[in-house]
């Protein structure tokens, strides 16, 4: 059994005080958003067809799950998702690493990673659409260009700005690059790969739903364009909630991650 001395546990009694007091705010903010929305619509203060209500978005939640359509809706989306933020993960950090170990490669590769990092990425979604088809494919590329490049940018970044006395004292005892990746460059970046993560989880989000804006049947992207065209504006910000309320449970997940 662990004993603290008496600074330390206080230092952690205060910690979890301070964690805690955050997440009854964060719940008071949100508890009164909801409630203050409520009143409005129920009042008509605001127009209830413009905004909707939380009444209404629970009415349409359970209109879509009692019509079997919100499970496979929330099922395609998570899977293009997933798909997409673990192979650009993945690539990410490849290509990263890399471009660290090979110095001239990634001066010459700079302008183009830039250009397309600032690239417009709807602009291509004709282009995307003839290339693929109007399928999976072409959402899962729209994901990996808004995501890709942003990963790589931010974890190369990291990797040359490990501090050049590190890589002196690892050279000095006569280890090669690959060990000097392997001890001192990855272990050096992890905060920065794990914050770079998020940064693409979010990425991800984004690129899979404008994907599904321009070719997807199914998902909570269709469900946004289709409620927009036949003026069920319910069903737009209920999808949208969704969409929020998905993104912070994948956000705790990761904060799991240490």
């Amino acid at each position: 059994m662990k004993t603290y001395s008496v600074e330390h546990s206080n230092y952690l009694k205060k910690n979890k005080r301070e964690k805690l007091l955050i997440i009854i705010i964060q719940s008071i903010i949100f508890i009164s958003f909801i409630i203050l929305w409520e009143v409005l619509s129920k009042y008509k203060i605001i127009n209830t067809f413009l905004y909707s209500s939380p009444s209404r978005i629970i009415s349409t939640i359970s209109s879509l799950f009692l019509s079997n359509q919100l499970l496979p809706h929330i099922g395609i989306t998570t899977l293009e998702i997933l798909i997409s933020f673990i192979i650009s993960t993945i690539l990410g950090i490849i290509i990263s690493t890399i471009l660290w170990y090979f110095k001239r490669l990634s001066k010459i590769i700079d302008p183009y990673l830039t250009v397309l990092n600032s690239l417009p990425k709807v602009a291509l979604g004709p282009l995307i659409i003839i290339w693929f088809g109007a399928n999976i494919k072409s959402i899962l590329f729209m994901s990996l260009l808004i995501s890709l490049f942003v990963t790589i940018i931010n974890i190369y970044q990291g990797f040359i700005s490990v501090p050049e006395n590190y890589i002196i004292l690892a050279k000095s005892f006569h280890t090669s690059k690959i060990q000097i990746f392997r001890k001192v460059i990855f272990p050096y970046n992890r905060e920065n790969i794990l914050s770079t993560i998020k940064v693409n989880l979010s990425m991800n989000f984004i690129g899979v739903i404008m994907g599904e804006l321009l070719v997807s049947k199914k998902g909570l992207g269709y469900l946004i364009m289709y409620g927009s065209q036949v003026f069920n504006l319910d069903l737009v910000i209920t999808s949208i909630i969704l969409l929020c309320l998905f993104s912070y449970l994948t956000y705790l997940l990761i904060q799991k991650i240490k």
